[in-house]
């Protein structure tokens, strides 16, 4: 028996920031049989060997601010590679923009109204048979907290879902890589670490906030576990 095959599914996931970890998907992918490893900083690789997968997760800093975050390099050319080599990829807020980045496509800092707290999300035509959004209805509410957009998708790219702030809040590349500006695995309990103070400055009521989100949560919560599951069963066949 091939020991690659006969063990789990493992998936890397690169966390970009202290505050912006896996969350719900951690429970919900691990409940479908896949290994999550999770890296930082410069432990972060430059190639997927020995994984089924790759996620990158959020942070608040543009995909190409190597200064501030000196394991950028490493993390764009991975997200090459495992494009590269068919290795099932989910970039999710910084992590979209980094896919977006390293094929060509466009990305630009404190750019167009920023969304925060729930918002709701429109698929397009292109989601009708994209197999990442089986299942997910076509109009849903998600965590989403960024200023910075996604305003050209690489060349080649699948655009597969905007909201009325962001006209691009879902990509595919290729046929096993996905990017998605909002936060699927972030649930409303994720304002609860919100900064009140800074949200006042800027115009917003963060309890306002948190009750659209709370109110939405139901609704929210089965769009994000299909979307899990959906990966998951990505990374199996793709593994298969």
């Amino acid at each position: 028996m091939d020991p690659f095959r006969s063990r789990s599914p493992r998936v890397l996931v690169v966390r970009n920031a202290e505050r912006s970890g896996l969350g719900r998907f951690l429970p919900w992918w691990e409940e479908t049989g896949l290994e999550i490893v999770e890296v930082t900083g410069d432990a972060v690789p430059a190639a997927p060997d020995g994984f089924d997968a790759v996620a990158l997760l959020g942070g608040g800093f543009l995909p190409d601010d190597d200064e501030h975050a000196p394991w950028l390099p490493a993390e764009r050319e991975l997200t090459r590679r495992a494009v590269a080599g068919g290795v099932p990829l989910l970039g999710i807020c910084l992590g979209a923009q980094v896919l977006a980045a390293v094929g060509g496509g466009v990305v630009r800092g404190s750019h167009g109204r920023p969304e925060r707290g729930s918002c709701r999300v429109s698929l397009l035509a292109g989601a009708e048979t994209d197999p990442l959004f089986a299942g997910v209805p076509d109009e849903f509410r998600a965590i989403q907290n960024h200023r910075d957009q996604i305003t050209a998708v690489p060349p080649g790219a699948v655009r597969l879902a905007e909201s009325e702030d962001c006209p691009i809040q879902a990509f595919r590349v290729g046929e096993w890589a996905w990017g998605v500006q909002f936060h699927p695995e972030a649930g409303a309990d994720r304002l609860d670490r919100w900064d009140e103070a800074a949200l006042a400055e800027a115009g917003l009521d963060l309890r306002a906030l948190r009750a659209e989100a709370e109110a939405a949560e139901p609704e929210s919560a089965r769009t994000a576990r299909r979307l899990a599951a959906n990966f998951a069963d990505l990374v199996r066949k793709a593994r298969s």
